[in-house]
């Protein structure tokens, strides 16, 4: 029996990890000599030097594309949210091969390959100069010779290689982190509580450096040195992974999550018919010794999506496509669950596709200089960065210990009461951008710069407090939401879970170029004026476009009260602690008999 990897004969706890988790050859694993803290250190370093990578390439994109692809504000705006879309939307894929065939660890590794692979192409692209254009005097300019079909191809190439790279390591990386803790010893799982907190914590510390230090070499020294120092970043990041190899918990691959929530789907509706019967008892459900013997955990039925319980109606065959299981079914059942949820994040993530677009544009536009020294404007990301770690080290030791007081819930407040937290920051962040905007463009009428498109005698700070209140509004927001598609997520479709969360951000990107082409267009042809969103800002209006995306998130905002009303939680952390307490302390026998009672309290408590 499997459980006496996790009881002796005396029904006491033999140390080794109970939820399912192995060694790379498939053994069972001591508690004491892996995972954990010990293990998740390699994991948080790597995420530092990652992101410095990665955001090493992406804060200072639309300036590249700008000064040294001659591309006018919507063009080079596009490209970086399209590029940026696609980034966030190959998890996707990455965690469809890590759940369905290869594991988290070896299609993180592979990804791993491409993803430096479309570094390096990257840095030759940006430093051997037939792969760049010529440069210009002055490099908006509309007199700038293009770059040619070779240098695009070869540039943009090698961006999107990175892109798949990505892919597979962006849905895995977090997850396995998220593995190192046993979610059926409570030390362990008090631990996991505050695991996404530090790793927001590593990864906006990669990118502070990316946003001050990087950036500023690209801008001064040079966009070789620029992004080869990110390429060796990643290279570092890739080693310390891989030197943490010997204590990394693994769980093994479970077959495509995509394959089982189709087959739900197909053989519900091939029985659509079919009268559900009233018992839950009646419907069709694998043994409990299948489940405890891998580590899995029955889940009970629930009458929410009711439709979906025919495809666990008996009949006269075992077709996967016709007979599922109960926990199949609520499996499928708590990923469509999410989805409006998911649909809910779309309007946040386009705001924060602002960042490295229109808000880096606008400081091109501001005085920059502290003496000799010269800011460059995709530096002030690293407002965000730093707004970001003050934030979640204050939620994480102040906010959330208070909060656990008044609410007695571990968290503090619950998930999506933290998301809509981040959600109502938004609202604030667009106001706050278009009254800066208005000021910024009244100083350039006042000083006759509309029409020429200059430099304004004005202080890039002043765009700061968007800035700031953007990093605030991630620490609860971009926190909650990988953290609520995780442990949302079913045990084997974690990866598809936590690729949710990219997914939001890819989707973001995307209307966000969306809304970009159709408000220039619109507003060029209809409007008063010549347009909201020229390349010339000073004779643009970014205000107006600021504040068509307050009112967007507002009712964004009332969308999400409605939907995470009616959502009814997995389980509620507060009560699955004292649950997995009660478990441990009781004998394998009794266990055994009353896990089913355990697992539908730990998975289905109600809505919170």
């Amino acid at each position: 029996m499997a459980t006496s990897q996790h009881v002796d004969e005396n029904g006491h706890d033999d140390g080794y990890t109970k939820d399912g988790t192995v060694d790379l050859k498939g053994n069972p694993i001591l508690r004491s000599k892996t995972g954990g803290w010990k293990a998740c250190s390699f994991i948080v370093v790597y995420e530092v030097f990652e992101r410095m990578a990665y955001y090493g390439i992406s804060s200072n994109l639309v300036i590249y594309l700008t000064e040294k692809l001659h591309q006018g504000t919507v063009k080079s705006s596009n490209n970086v949210t399209n590029w940026m879309g696609t980034i966030w939307m190959t998890p996707i894929l990455g965690a469809y091969f890590a759940d369905a065939f290869l594991g988290r660890y070896w299609t993180f590794l592979i990804a791993c390959g491409i993803y430096f692979l479309g570094m390096s192409l990257l840095t030759l692209a940006v430093s051997i100069h037939g792969l760049k254009p010529s440069p210009c005097a002055n490099p908006t300019a509309t007199d700038c010779k293009k770059a040619s079909t070779l240098q695009l191809a070869v540039f943009f190439g090698a961006l999107y290689t990175l892109a798949v790279g990505t892919g597979g390591t962006k849905p895995n990386i977090s997850t396995i982190g998220a593995d190192q803790f046993d979610e059926f010893h409570p030390k362990e799982k008090s631990q996991k509580l505050s695991f996404f907190n530090w790793w927001m914590f590593s990864i906006f510390l990669g990118t502070l450096f990316a946003n001050t230090v990087l950036v500023y070499i690209q801008d001064n020294v040079g966009w070789s040195l620029g992004y080869g120092l990110p390429t060796l970043g990643l290279a570092i990041s890739i080693m310390i992974f891989l030197a943490g190899s010997a204590f990394y918990r693994h769980k093994k691959p479970r077959g495509s999550p995509f394959s089982r929530m189709a087959r739900v789907i197909i053989a519900a509706l091939r029985k659509w018919n079919v009268q559900v019967p009233s018992d839950p008892k009646e419907l069709y459900e694998l043994d409990l010794g299948e489940y405890t013997k891998n580590g899995k955990v029955r889940i009970d039925s629930t009458p929410t999506l009711r439709f979906l319980n025919k495809a666990c109606i008996k009949v006269d065959t075992t077709d996967p496509w016709m007979l599922c299981s109960v926990t199949q079914v609520e499996e499928t059942k708590q990923m469509l669950r999410m989805i409006p949820i998911l649909v809910a994040t779309f309007i946040p993530s386009t705001m924060i596709a602002q960042i490295n677009t229109l808000f880096v544009k606008q400081g091109t536009t501001l005085k920059r200089n502290i003496g000799n020294f010269s800011i460059p404007p995709a530096s002030l990301g690293a407002f965000v960065t730093i707004s970001l770690l003050v934030s979640v080290v204050l939620y994480d030791r102040f906010f959330m210990k208070l909060a656990k007081r008044l609410t007695k819930n571990p968290r503090g407040i619950n998930i999506l009461q933290r998301m809509g937290i981040g959600m109502a920051f938004h609202i604030v962040i667009m106001l706050v951008a278009s009254f800066v905007e208005r000021h910024r463009l009244s100083v350039a009428r006042d000083h006759g710069l509309v029409e020429s498109g200059k430099q304004l005698p004005l202080s890039i700070f002043i765009l700061l407090p968007q800035f700031i209140l953007m990093g605030t509004a991630d620490a609860f927001l971009e926190v909650a939401k990988i953290e609520f598609f995780y442990d949302q997520a079913p045990e084997g479709m974690k990866s598809l879970g936590t690729s949710y969360s990219m997914t939001s951000l890819g989707v973001g990107n995307f209307i966000s170029s969306f809304l970009l082409s159709t408000v220039s267009d619109i507003t060029k042809k209809h409007g008063s004026h010549r347009g909201w969103i020229l390349n010339n800002l000073n004779a643009s209006h970014l205000d107006y476009y600021y504040a068509f995306f307050a009112i967007l998130n507002l009712l964004n905002f009332i969308f999400f009260l409605f939907v995470s009303k009616f959502y009814v939680y997995k389980a509620e952390v507060s009560d699955s602690l004292a649950v997995l307490r009660q478990e441990l302390e009781i004998g394998s026998k009794h266990r055994v008999t009353n896990s089913q009672e355990v697992s539908t309290n730990t998975h289905f408590n109600g809505s919170t």
